[in-house]
């Protein structure tokens, strides 16, 4: 065991030297911030109710690496802490997200970080392939790795497919878009329409120098027979 965490030791220290002197040649960009939202709503499906998600991401060239988290108020809303690597070029995009929700399991146990057995761990690792065509963005999302079996126990492979299509009107900033599963996974159990939504956005001007982006946003799951109305303020 010893062992076998030196050697992961190794290969992070290795990784951070790679990445240190890619970084002295290139423009860093470093962001920070956090939404505040009424309920978290997420592909369609409803995962808590009133929830602070800060991030944070560094940039160099065409690669980012990002943080991510969600935790509300009450005990029974997801909690959840990911990591995103992703490469961008032009309108094309790729990422491999590594996604921990650190809620109770079935026997009641707080799921451990460091789990990763096939079977017991909390982790879910999405590969995510996406293409901005300027009027329509389409981005293909499937797990392929961690805590995602049907039923019998066989890998599902969820996916989940979204076309975005961001337009000004109104003085707003609006976003329609259109989710849907291929097959059986945590989204459905066959081919569905599981998300169909629009948000609204506008920066709200506090002062001259200072605005704070505010937005609400419809969500409906034709497949749940559900339909959410988030209000969110980013800071």
């Amino acid at each position: 065991m010893k062992k076998f965490r030196f050697k992961k030791f190794v290969l992070f220290m290795v990784t951070l030297s790679t990445v240190t002197l890619f970084t002295k040649a290139q423009k860093v960009e470093i962001s920070a911030g956090a939404d505040i939202v009424s309920s978290y709503i997420w592909r369609g499906q409803n995962l808590g109710g009133v929830s602070i998600q800060p991030t944070a991401a560094i940039s160099v060239g065409g690669f980012s690496l990002a943080t991510w988290g969600s935790v509300g108020f009450d005990n029974s809303d997801t909690k959840e802490f990911d990591f995103t690597l992703s490469y961008g070029v032009r309108g094309f995009n790729a990422a491999i997200t590594d996604y921990w929700f650190d809620t109770p399991d079935k026997n009641g146990d707080i799921n451990n970080y460091f789990d990763y057995a096939a079977h017991t761990t909390a982790h879910m690792f999405e590969a995510t392939l996406g293409y901005d065509f300027g009027p329509v963005a389409i981005n293909w999302n499937t797990y392929f790795a961690g805590a995602d079996y049907k039923t019998d126990g066989d890998r599902a492979y969820s996916t989940y497919i979204e076309a975005g299509a961001p337009f000004r009107a109104g003085g707003f900033d609006l976003k329609a878009e259109l989710g849907i599963t291929p097959w059986e996974g945590i989204y459905s159990d066959r081919f569905n329409v599981v998300n169909m939504g629009m948000k609204v956005g506008k920066d709200i001007h506090i002062t001259e120098s200072f605005s704070v982006p505010v937005f609400t946003k419809i969500t409906f799951n034709p497949y749940q027979e559900k339909c959410y109305f988030v209000f969110g303020i980013t800071l």
